[in-house]
């Protein structure tokens, strides 16, 4: 299968304009006229079975592990499919077919090509214009934003009304989807949901029916909603996921130094989780993140991020939300590849979170 459609090669006598969506092809001289769309469509229909290598009974073996689509195919690693298959080389060799099939058979692209790939990414306003100015349109698509701050500093209430905005039509912020709330601390309050779907002028009652919750009890049935999360978000057109908060389960569990590189382990394998759910789904997801005190700082703010550089390295997006003097709260971007690092104001009122 191919998304890419050959046309004239540059230079012949008759050769016609390239087309406006075309891109040349360096190995061949010719343009490459694009139907990614088209062929979109076409990678939709596919089925696992459709894969050089998988047949009805392999096929029954990977959606029942999870993987139903062939971008799970695609993006998982060999590791994690030879456990399944029983071998290293078959899962390779299935793994490449869909990313041939993924990619159209097109291993590598332009920065530009890429560029304009990006500007399908969609946002989703936080409900607050300085907010939405800070991250230059809000909450991204195919990326995890971790909000961080101590108890108090509105981390879940911000999760609470990004799960009511992304309900909203595009034109007003929101992406006409529903959200998936993961609550690992027992602090999800439908009540809250309430009054600001009431403020946002929605209906109370379709609001919280958008809303897909699951209560996590331990980092083990942590992971596996997010496992889970796989198939509900395309049955279930979810464009958020939420998880508040990241790393309860993994501190409380893997307590003192010795358990802290078996607790890092497994945290990085959740984050990879989150993020290929991000990369593959075309959903935004949204982490938060308790702080602990540093014993060693003397000067300055002592409090630091939990999760160390393993919750550093897998974020895309990293906000610091502090409390702030009469009420308000402020909102820091300390880590972005594409963000300066600047801050902003916002509070907190019966309706949600809005402009200071």
């Amino acid at each position: 299968m191919s998304g890419r459609r050959r046309s004239r090669p540059a230079g012949t006598a008759d050769a016609a304009e390239p087309p406006m969506e075309a891109t040349m092809d360096y190995a061949s001289g010719e343009y490459l006229e694009d139907t990614s769309q088209a062929a979109a469509a076409e990678l939709e229909e596919f089925e696992l079975e459709d894969l050089e290598g998988v047949g009805r009974v392999t096929a029954q073996k990977l959606r029942q592990a999870g993987y139903y689509t062939i971008k799970d195919i695609a993006f998982a690693s060999a590791h994690e499919l030879a456990a399944i298959l029983g071998s290293e080389e078959r899962a390779l060799g299935i793994i490449r077919a869909a990313q041939r099939a993924l990619n159209m058979g097109k291993l590598f692209m332009t920065a530009k090509e890429y560029y304009e790939e990006r500007k399908r990414i969609a946002y989703i306003s936080t409900g607050v214009k300085a907010l939405d100015d800070l991250l230059e349109g809000g909450i991204e698509t195919r990326a995890i934003t971790e909000l961080i701050g101590e108890f108090g500093a509105g981390k879940t209430q911000l999760c609470h009304q990004l799960a009511v905005m992304v309900q909203l039509p595009p034109e007003r912020g929101g992406l006409s989807a529903r959200a998936l709330y993961i609550d690992t601390e027992g602090t999800f309050r439908p009540e809250r949901v309430v009054s600001m779907a009431r403020y946002r002028g929605l209906d109370p009652e379709r609001a919280l029916e958008n809303i897909i919750y699951a209560r996590a009890y331990n980092s083990d049935h942590q992971m596996l909603l997010v496992d889970e999360a796989r198939k509900l978000v395309e049955e279930q057109n979810v464009k958020l996921v939420l998880v508040d908060s990241l790393i309860a389960h993994f501190r409380a569990e893997y307590p003192g130094r010795e358990n802290l590189a078996a607790r890092q382990q497994k945290l990085n394998k959740h984050i990879m989780q989150l993020a290929r759910l991000a990369a593959v789904y075309d959903v935004a997801v949204v982490v938060t993140n308790q702080v602990l005190a540093a014993p060693d700082v003397f000067f300055g703010n002592p409090l630091k991020p939990a999760g160390g550089n393993v919750v550093a390295h897998g974020c895309t997006y990293r906000i610091w939300l502090r409390k702030g003097k009469e009420g308000k709260r402020i909102a820091r971007i300390i880590d972005s590849p594409k963000h300066a690092e600047k801050e902003t104001v916002f509070t907190i009122t019966d309706e949600g979170v809005v402009d200071a």
